[in-house]
């Protein structure tokens, strides 16, 4: 549960989820045009990549291969989980 916080703790991040959640199954190269253009976020491809390695070691980002290119997925059941915790169902 701390790799979930800590991949939410930087605001760089917390933008490439809400990229995800608008638009899911994206390439990288798709994900770092959105936060240029969007957000003005003028970083790397590299940068951006390690950012998602945080979020994917957190279990919030998955990736599957779609020919030469990575589909880039939002996963929403690690933040369920905690949610769940403090808000929700009783176990």
């Amino acid at each position: 549960m701390g790799d979930i916080f800590k991949a939410l703790a930087d605001p760089t991040r917390r933008t490439i989820l809400d990229e995800l959640a608008k638009r899911d199954e994206q390439t990288l190269f798709e994900l770092c045009s959105r936060l240029a253009t969007k957000h003005e976020l003028g970083m790397s491809r590299q940068a951006i990549s390690q950012h998602l390695a945080v979020l994917g070691d957190a279990g919030l980002v998955s990736s599957r291969r779609d020919g030469r290119c990575k589909r880039l997925s939002i996963e929403r059941a690690p933040l369920g989980s905690l949610t769940d915790r403090w808000l929700g169902k009783e176990t």
